[in-house]
This record gives C-alpha cells, sequence and structure tokens, in this order.
C-alpha cells in the first residue's frame, strides 16, 4: 500500500530566518494520528536564510542525521567536534545520555537541509558524532546506503534498525528497492518530481510504503530521493 502525503498537508512554521516544513508532529505542529512512521519520529525540512542558526541546545536519547540539500552547514557540539558540511553530505549525532550543539549557515546564501530524528533501540548510550562527504556520483542511477543500524551496511551506524538510502535520477529513469517480508518505508521527493509504484510524487512529498515487495521510483525531472527502510509495526 502506498500512502502520499502531499507537502500542503504537512506542518509548516516561519520564523524569521527559518523555514521548516514538518512531516511528523513537531513543535507547534500537533497531530495525534502523525506522531511518526515506525522508529523514524521527526523529519523536518528545514530552510536557512543567510547568517541563520540555532544557537547551542540540548539532545539526549536520540539517533539524529542531517542531510544537507543546498548549502553549506556548519556544526559545533560539546563533545568537541566541528565540521561544514555541503550538499550531499551527512552528519550523525548519537545524542544518548546527553549532547548539546549548535547548527548555523555561515554563508551568504540559503542553507536547506533534512534534519532527521530516529528512536534508538536503547536509552542511556555514550553520545557520539560523525560525519561522511558522500561522492555525489556515488548516488547517480543508484540507492547509496549512507546509514544503517546493520554493522558496516553504510559509513554511518546508529542504534537502530533502519537503513537509509539516498538516489539521484535523470528525467525517464527508474530504480527499485526491495522490501524484505515485515518491512516497511518512508520516501521523501526531495527535489523534482516522479512517482513512486505509480503514485505521482512532487517536490517535498512523502510516501508511507507498506505492504509491498518493493518500491520503484520513477523520475519525471531530474530528481533527489531518501528512502528510510526499517521495521513494519
Amino acid at each position: 500500500m502506498i500512502n502520499v502525503i502531499k507537502r500542503e498537508t504537512m506542518g509548516r512554521s516561519e520564523r524569521g530566518w527559518l523555514h521548516s516544513q514538518f512531516h511528523f508532529s513537531f513543535a507547534e505542529y500537533y497531530n495525534p494520528d502523525n506522531i511518526r512512521f515506525g522508529a523514524l519520529r521527526v523529519v523536518n525540512d528545514d530552510t536557512f536564510d543567510p547568517h541563520g542558526g540555532f544557537d547551542t541546545h540540548p539532545h539526549e536519547d536520540m539517533e539524529i542525521i542531517s542531510y544537507v540539500v543546498d548549502g553549506r552547514l556548519t556544526h559545533r557540539d560539546s563533545m568537541g567536534n566541528g565540521s561544514t558540511l555541503e550538499r550531499g553530505d551527512a552528519q550523525y549525532m548519537s545524542a544518548g545520555t546527553g549532547v548539546r550543539h549548535s547548527e548555523f549557515n555561515n554563508t551568504d546564501e540559503p542553507l536547506r537541509f533534512l534534519q532527521i530524528w530516529i528512536l534508538p533501540d536503547a536509552k542511556g548510550y555514550e553520545p557520539n558524532y560523525g560525519d561522511h562527504r558522500f561522492a555525489w556520483e556515488d548516488r547517480v542511477g543508484k540507492w547509496l546506503a549512507i546509514a544503517s543500524g546493520r554493522q558496516g551496511a553504510a559509513p554511518i551506524a546508529i542504534h537502530q534498525d533502519m537503513d537509509v538510502s539516498v538516489a539521484m535520477l535523470d528525467a525517464g529513469e527508474t530504480l527499485s528497492y526491495d522490501l524484505k517480508p515485515g518491512r516497511q518505508a518512508y520516501l521523501i521527493q526531495i527535489e523534482g518530481e516522479g512517482e513512486v509504484n505509480g503514485n505521482k510524487l512532487a517536490e517535498r512529498d512523502a510516501a508511507e510504503i507498506t505492504d509491498e515487495a518493493e518500491a520503484t521510483v520513477r523520475a519525471k525531472t531530474p530528481s533527489h530521493y531518501i528512502l528510510f527502510d526499517m521495521a513494519a509495526e
């Protein structure tokens, strides 16, 4: 079954320099029927205006991934880590027992990134940070695994039974992703227009995929996707 979620129906927030689209209940957007999808708790499609950002703030007991769509994201945290990531790069923070961090756009151009929170398989992990600069071509025409709870399955290891993959397709191209029994997926059309299993997706739309043996995406225009493969509930 494919349940398409149109971007127009998602939560939204406008706070000066910050422009957000919420896939699930977050901040002032609350929908008791849309708290999470499996272990996927938060996906915020955030745009920072030039020189905007979040000052230092705390997190705990959450697996947090930031995937940069456009611009440059600068991170600092209480573990002493600091980095600046660009289009197609990802950073990971296991908040565990507690960590503080900041996120800024220190440039004169807008920054767009996906802020992703995944519920961990247990509480109280030691905080951890990592980032990875993926070669853009490694996701062109194919799925690139960027994060996984299976050891060695992706460069970023997370504390949850979930695989996170991205892909970039040219117009007219198709790409399939096999879903094993007992699995479900959440797909986002990050950029472009396309479809999944024949269901139309506009830019920033999403799809809940359940009881399907595979998810086949087709790009109508150059298209950028992210897919979360997880245990069904």
